[in-house]
C-alpha cells in the first residue's frame, strides 16, 4: 500500500469506534512510513472534488467564513508557492503568529506541503518572548497580522516578514499569494521523521522548552485524539483553544481533518459563556471540546435553555470534576468525557465513546498508547508516574526537546518517556489523576494530592478556581492551603471562608482537609496554567509564622481545631 492508503486504513480502523472500543485499542497498530507528507499525501487526496465544509469561522453575528476541503487544498497550494517565492523551502522555520482567521489554516497546510517547520505562536506573547522564539527557533520567516506586526518593530531578526491584512512598510503582503498558481509540486519527498512543529512550552518554572514534532508524531499521532473525541466524517467540531498552543493543533486542525470533519472556530476578544453557547447552537456544532475552566463557567448558566446539537463533549487540559459531568448530563443528556495528553504527545489516555465514564477517572490508555505506571524506583506499580513504553514503538510522541539533550535525556530514559504526572489504576484499568510529581506533598506523613482537594473546592458555589499548596506548620510540617479565586459576586470574607471550610469538611477525610484559605487571583502562565510554583515559594518563604495575610483564614479561626 502507498503511505496514503496505509494512513487511511489506520484511520478507518478507528472510525467505527463504538464497536468494541476495548478490542480496537488492543488491536490498533500505527502505520509506518519512510516518507509522508500529511497535507500532500492525505489532505489533498481527500479534498479532490470535495465541496463539504472543512472550516467554519464564526463571529458575533454568526458564520463569517466557510471553506470546503477543495478550496483549502487549492488555497494552501497557492500559499505554498507564495512562501517558496519568498525563499522558504524544506526545513526552513516559520514563526506563525495569527489569531483564528482563515490564513492560519492556509499557512499551516502550505508549510506542511513545503516541508517547512512551523513555530506556532500565541498572539499574547510580548517582545522578549518573540525575540526568544526568533533566536532559539532560528526563524527564517514571520507570518502575522498588521496590528501584531507593530510588536516586532525594532527587533533585529534576519527573517522574511509577511503581513496579513493592512500593509506595513518592510513587510510582504500575504494577499500576493492569491496571484500564485493553485498547483504545487514538491521538490523532494518529505521524510516521516523530518521536523515539522516546534512548540515553546509555557514555562511554569523555567525558560520554555522547545518541543519538537515530526511529520508523523502529530499529523498521524492525532488519530488517537480523533478516536478519543469521537469524531465522524461530516461532524462540526468546536474546540475552544486559541491559536499557538498544542491543543489548537490537536482539536482544531489534525484530529478533525483526520476524520474528515469540519473545524468550527469562534472569534471573540473576551470569553463570554452565553455567546459561546449561542454560537454552538447557531453553527450546528455536533462535537465540542473545552478545558475544565470553560466548563466551570458554562455550568453556572441554565444549560438546558440552549438546545444544542451535540453528540459528543470532551474536556482536556486538567482533570475534570465529577460535578461538571453530572450538571452537563442533567442539562443535555450527554456525558463529558475526560482525556489526558501533553504538548509532547497526542491524546494518550481518555474515555472514548462506547466505554463507561467513571467519576474522577481520566480513562484508559487510547489506541497505540502503551501506558505504564512506574514507582519512584522505576518499577511497574498500581500508582506511579504516567510513562509511555518506548519498546512498543509509540508514534504519537515528540522526537525530543530541540537543542536540549539534557532535558531530552531526563524525559526519555530507561526505555520510557516520563510525563511527570502521577496516576493510580483500578481493577478495571481506569486511571485516576493524582497530580504533578512536584505538586504532591506530605502532611503529618499523609500524602496529599492537590488535585483531589481542588476538585472538591471548585464544587462550592462561590469558588471559580483553586490551587492547593503545602503551607508550613510547626507540628505537621505542612498543611494543605487553598488559594481561591471567587466567582463574580463572591465576598472574600470570613463568612465565605467558613462556608468553604464546611463544604470541604463534609466531603473529605480529616487528614486531607484544607486547613487554610487565602482569597487571591491565581498567578498563571501565558497559556492559562496556574503557577503553583509561585504559590509554593510564597508559602515556603513565610515559614511557620502565625500571622495572617490579608484575606487569609485558618480553620482554627472558626473551630479551634489544629
Amino acid at each position: 500500500m502507498t503511505s496514503t492508503e496505509e494512513f487511511i486504513a489506520a484511520r478507518n480502523f478507528l472510525l467505527p469506534y463504538r464497536k468494541d472500543p476495548t478490542k480496537r485499542a488492543q488491536e490498533f497498530r500505527w502505520p509506518r512510513f519512510d516518507n509522508f507528507n500529511w497535507a500532500h499525501d492525505y489532505f489533498d487526496v481527500i479534498a479532490r472534488g470535495n465541496d463539504r465544509p472543512a472550516l467554519k469561522i464564526a463571529g458575533s453575528a454568526g458564520i463569517e467564513h466557510v471553506l470546503s476541503f477543495a478550496e483549502l487544498a487549492r488555497r494552501s497550494s497557492q500559499v505554498a508557492n507564495f512562501l517558496a517565492a519568498q525563499g522558504i523551502g524544506p526545513g526552513d522555520r516559520i514563526l506563525l503568529m495569527l489569531p483564528n482567521i482563515v490564513p492560519l489554516w492556509e499557512v499551516m497546510l502550505a508549510a506542511i506541503k513545503l516541508g517547512a517547520v512551523i513555530i506556532p505562536t500565541t498572539t499574547l506573547v510580548e517582545r522578549a518572548e518573540l525575540e526568544d522564539r526568533l533566536v532559539r527557533g532560528r526563524s527564517k520567516a514571520i507570518v502575522t497580522t498588521a496590528p501584531l506586526a507593530d510588536r516586532l518593530a525594532g527587533i533585529d531578526a534576519a527573517a522574511s516578514r509577511i503581513v496579513v491584512g493592512e500593509a506595513r512598510a518592510g513587510w510582504v503582503a500575504y494577499d500576493q499569494s492569491y496571484g500564485e498558481s493553485d498547483r504545487f509540486e514538491t521538490t523532494r519527498p518529505t521524510r516521516a521523521d523530518d521536523l515539522l512543529l516546534l512548540y515553546f512550552t509555557s514555562g511554569t518554572t523555567a525558560r520554555p522548552k522547545i518541543v519538537a514534532h515530526t511529520h508523523v508524531s502529530y499529523p498521524v499521532g492525532h488519530l488517537s485524539t480523533m478516536y478519543w473525541l469521537g469524531l465522524r466524517p461530516g461532524d462540526v467540531h468546536l474546540n475552544l483553544s486559541t491559536a499557538g498552543w498544542a491543543k489548537h493543533a490537536w482539536s482544531s486542525f489534525f484530529a478533525p481533518w483526520n476524520a474528515e470533519a469540519c473545524v468550527l472556530s469562534l472569534q471573540y476578544e473576551r470569553f463570554d459563556a452565553r455567546a459561546v453557547l449561542d454560537q454552538m447552537v447557531r453553527c450546528g456544532a455536533t462535537t465540542f471540546c473545552a478545558p475544565p475552566t470553560v466548563w466551570r463557567l458554562l455550568i453556572q448558566l441554565d444549560l438546558a435553555s440552549w438546545r444544542v446539537h451535540l453528540r459528543e463533549a470532551t474536556s482536556a487540559g486538567e482533570p475534570l470534576s465529577p460535578n461538571i459531568i453530572e450538571r452537563v448530563r442533567e442539562a443535555w443528556g450527554i456525558t463529558v468525557r475526560d482525556g489526558f495528553g501533553q504538548t509532547e504527545t497526542t491524546a494518550q489516555i481518555g474515555c472514548p465513546p462506547g466505554i463507561a465514564v467513571k467519576p474522577g477517572a481520566i480513562g484508559r490508555p487510547l489506541p497505540g498508547c502503551p501506558i505504564a505506571l512506574l514507582d519512584s524506583n522505576g518499577r511497574p506499580a498500581e500508582e506511579g508516574e504516567i510513562c509511555i513504553d518506548l519498546e512498543q514503538q509509540p508514534l504519537a510522541l515528540m522526537s525530543g526537546y530541540l537543542d536540549d539533550p539534557e532535558r531530552s535525556a531526563q524525559a526519555i530514559r530507561e526505555g520510557y518517556y516520563h510525563t511527570g504526572d502521577l496516576a493510580s489504576r483500578d481493577a478495571d484499568g481506569y486511571l485516576t489523576y493524582v497530580g504533578r510529581i512536584d505538586d504532591v506533598f506530605k502532611s503529618s506523613d499523609y500524602r496529599i494530592s492537590p488535585f483531589e482537594l481542588e476538585s472538591v473546592l471548585i464544587e462550592h458555589e462561590w469558588v471559580a478556581e483553586a490551587a492547593v499548596v503545602p503551607s508550613p506548620h510547626p507540628v505537621k510540617l505542612y498543611v494543605p492551603k487553598a488559594f481561591v479565586d471567587l466567582v463574580p459576586g463572591g465576598a472574600p470574607d470570613a463568612q465565605t471562608a467558613r462556608s468553604i471550610f464546611d463544604h470541604v469538611r463534609a466531603r473529605l477525610s480529616p487528614y486531607k482537609r484544607v486547613r487554610r484559605i487565602e482569597f487571591a487571583a491565581l498567578p498563571k502562565t501565558i497559556s492559562g496554567k496556574i503557577r503553583r510554583v509561585d504559590l509554593r515559594n510564597a508559602e515556603h518563604e513565610r515559614g511557620a509564622q502565625p500571622g495572617r495575610r490579608a484575606c487569609e483564614f485558618w480553620e482554627e479561626d472558626f473551630s479551634g481545631e489544629t
